[in-house]
């Protein structure tokens, strides 16, 4: 009888876990995917931002920027408060700061308090972005863990495809009605529609009270990464003694945090992870795909309305080749995962989605939109496969009371190398004269530059797949 009853326990508790699955695994995809169409939603009319807010050549930098920004300073940080607080409550909090942000926006007639609202904005989606995942992994079943989770991943990852795909898209339509503001106003309610229906969808995970914030860790960590990108930024716009300092305090701040993570009795990043083989690959893989393919993509509605002559709207839809090509390999790669392992995904990914950038390159001023489809389809197919490839990795390389800082550590690497990646195409192709010519040479420049980042983080992690496994 006690057999029995245990047995029904347990069955119970499956069932449980199985129901609560489906929706959080659905919230945990649509706030993916909001977070992505305010990420992406500039870059299909900066041109209409910069106008609207009178924005001079560096506030336009900073329009694109600032959501990378923000991310880049805050996924580290709400994924290891998360662990120790609570998952929920973090993502919750996230998901009422981005809405914050975006109602900043909306209300914005000038530059400085629009980029403020990215940069809120980029902060309450690291809560959502880096807690999601770990959310879902916490209701998985143990009878059907690795199903659940590989189906995670592919849905997280078709999800971030779909919102930078649609993000371009929406702007453009709210460009032709001349209310540009309307994005923001959806996206802030759309924050709080997430964090209402959050309390229903997730289960809280355990806080860990007797653990303590790594407070210096952040604060580092956060001064570090803003200078730097800073740095880069104030250089394009020709500034150097603010790029220097910048550049300077970034150095050692960024020093500073690698000790204080060696020697701190609770650091942000415990440092025996990256002896962990598939995490340290996870991470380079993530870096890679920031600085290559999102960097380039994220520069594309500006060459192509710029120097192809488009319209807001048709260089939305021509970047949607990619972009919502990459939602379906995402979806469909969970049936590869038994006969693929984690890091032949991300290797095959990074090596498909650098030779589809390559196929970009050799245009000129005769060449038509339809030139870039091989490219674009290639590229698309590719980083389906890869971004949930890093979605799988990014929670199985961790242990599972560690998800959302494992999650937050592989979003960090590819926000990071996001703006870093964007602002160096920035400055290789948009910073060259008006000149038609000119412009396409750009383009062609940082086409090649972003496939050899790729083809190289493919055999970075090839590398360092092979290397003898350090883990304890």
């Amino acid at each position: 009888m006690n057999r029995l009853s245990i047995a029904s326990g347990a069955g119970r508790t499956v069932r449980e876990q199985g129901t609560r699955f489906v929706p959080a695994l659905a919230l945990t995809s649509i706030s993916t995917f909001v977070a992505m169409v305010a990420y992406a939603g500039p870059l299909g009319n900066a041109t209409t931002l910069a106008g609207a807010l009178h924005a001079s050549p560096g506030a336009a930098t900073w329009i694109l920027s600032s959501m990378s920004v923000g991310l880049a300073v805050s996924l580290l940080t709400a994924g290891t408060l998360a662990d120790q607080a609570g998952r929920r409550r973090v993502f919750v909090l996230g998901s009422g700061v981005f809405a914050a942000g975006s109602v900043l926006c909306a209300l914005a007639s000038e530059p400085v308090l629009f980029v403020t609202g990215r940069l809120v904005a980029g902060v309450g989606a690291a809560g959502m972005i880096a807690t999601g995942l770990g959310l879902v992994a916490a209701v998985v079943s143990a009878a059907t863990e690795t199903t659940q989770r590989t189906r995670s991943a592919a849905w997280w990852g078709a999800s971030m495809g779909l919102g930078i795909a649609a993000g371009p898209l929406v702007t453009g339509l709210f460009d032709l009605t001349t209310w540009w503001q309307a994005t923001y106003w959806l996206l802030a309610a759309a924050g709080v529609v997430v964090a209402v229906v959050a309390r229903w969808c997730f289960t809280e995970t355990a806080a860990h009270p007797e653990r303590r914030l790594d407070l210096l860790g952040a604060a580092l960590m956060t001064a570090g990464f803003a200078t730097m990108l800073i740095a880069m930024i104030e250089a394009r716009q020709g500034d150097a003694v603010v790029a220097l300092v910048c550049g300077g305090v970034a150095v050692v701040a960024l020093a500073a945090f690698v000790v204080s993570q060696k020697r701190g009795r609770s650091p942000m990043v415990r440092p025996e992870l990256f002896r962990r083989e598939g995490f340290a690959v996870a991470t380079v893989a993530a870096a890679s795909t920031g600085a290559g393919v999102i960097a380039l993509m994220s520069f594309a509605c500006t060459f192509l309305t710029a120097g192809m002559g488009l319209t807001s709207l048709q260089a939305a839809l021509a970047l949607g080749l990619w972009s919502f090509t990459s939602a379906v390999p995402a979806v469909l790669s969970r049936h590869l995962a038994p006969r693929l392992s984690g890091t032949a995904q991300l290797t095959i990914g990074l090596a498909a989605t650098g030779a589809g950038l390559l196929l970009l390159t050799g245009l000129g001023s005769a060449s038509t939109v339809g030139r870039l489809l091989p490219g674009l389809l290639i590229a698309g197919l590719a980083t389906g496969v890869l971004n949930s490839g890093l979605g799988r990795q990014a929670v199985a390389t961790v242990p599972a009371e560690h998800a959302a800082m494992g999650t937050g550590v592989n979003n960090t690497a590819r926000y990071l190398g996001a703006s870093i990646g964007v602002t160096v195409v920035t400055i290789l192709a948009a910073g060259r004269s008006a000149d038609t010519a000119a412009q396409f040479t750009g383009w062609n420049q940082v086409t090649v530059l972003t496939g050899i980042i790729s083809l190289a983080g493919a055999l970075s992690v090839l590398v360092l797949s092979r290397l003898p496994s350090r883990s304890n």
